[in-house]
């Protein structure tokens, strides 16, 4: 019976493979260890770049290690990179806007404990809103917003940004004008960590996404991204 569930797991994935082969442009990147994929792996990502990567920390036991999946960003070019890397969850969000987002600050939870990561952004904005999780519990599973220049002639910035958790939705908070961009996770994915580039404004905004997985699945899922990129940089 085992051996049966196994077989029909393996041809569940060469299913998804497949479709992701066909579908979708694979790349692989030596340096960050990174493939360029879609919708996969945390099903139903609504992303315009998503990444795939292993997240080997070392407060992670081999029984429950996790994937990462990096989706974003969106917005411009303008100010300084920053990350705050792949945590447990999220436990608040505190932002400062007004015709966009001026500051983003997030709560992540780091082994049951709230860790206050860096304020990315710039020192204006008229108004502050405080967004409060009841992790673990409750948790992101989408974000959208808009992006686009606050200023004639200046870099795209985030305008606006909603946040919604498996529970409530929070905003939109700033101006929807610009582009659209929207992140959609389902199946039991969430919304760990954000990166992206900050100056006066927050000019950028990415996300890093996480789903348990147990150590036989991330091999088999390994193995055949390894064959999928051989296949795909000899075409």
């Amino acid at each position: 019976m085992w051996r049966e569930r196994e077989r029909e797991s393996d041809a569940e994935l060469d299913f998804q493979f497949s479709k992701l082969a066909w579908h979708h442009h694979i790349f692989y990147s030596q340096s960050r260890k990174l493939l360029h994929v879609a919708k996969f792996f945390v099903p139903a990502i609504s992303a315009a770049s998503v990444f795939v990567e292993m997240d080997r920390g070392k407060d992670q036991t081999s029984a429950n290690k996790k994937m990462s999946v990096v989706a974003g960003p969106w917005g411009g070019n303008g100010g300084t990179t920053w990350d705050d890397g792949t945590h447990e969850g999220i436990r608040e969000i505190t932002l400062i806007y007004g015709d966009c987002i001026d500051s983003l600050r997030v709560v992540y939870d780091r082994n049951g404990k709230p860790f206050m990561a860096e304020k990315h952004g710039g020192v204006g904005g008229p108004q502050k809103a405080e967004i409060k999780l009841q992790y673990p519990d409750e948790f992101l599973v989408s974000v959208t917003g808009h992006y686009c220049p606050v200023v004639y002639g200046g870099s795209p910035v985030i305008r606006s940004v909603t946040f919604k958790s498996n529970q409530r939705t929070f905003g939109p908070f700033g101006v929807e004008e610009g582009t659209p961009f929207a992140l959609t996770v389902e199946g039991g994915g969430r919304v760990v960590g954000m990166y992206g580039r900050s100056g006066w404004y927050l000019d950028s905004i990415g996300f890093r996404l996480s789903q348990v997985r147990s150590p036989k699945l991330l091999q088999k899922v390994q193995k055949k991204l390894q064959r999928l990129t051989s296949t795909a940089s000899k075409t």
